[in-house]
């Protein structure tokens, strides 16, 4: 997944080479940004926010996910 952080509003903003596009209007200060896009992607797949783990690139552009039912 990739994601683009301080853009103009939240959204799962589809596919291209392969990942996922996410807008998330938080800056990437303090994990605000890692938290709107787990709120997104529980949003957009319909599951609760617990459900959406963060493996891998906490402080990258490029994330891992983990989506628990």
């Amino acid at each position: 997944m990739r994601v683009i952080p301080c853009s103009r509003r939240n959204e799962a903003a589809g596919e291209r080479a392969g990942r996922l596009i996410v807008r998330v209007t938080a800056a990437p200060v303090d994990g605000r940004a890692n938290d709107a896009v787990r709120e997104v992607v529980a949003a957009h797949l319909g599951v609760r926010v617990p459900a959406v783990t963060i493996i891998q690139g906490e402080r990258s552009r490029d994330k891992l996910l983990e989506i628990r039912r």
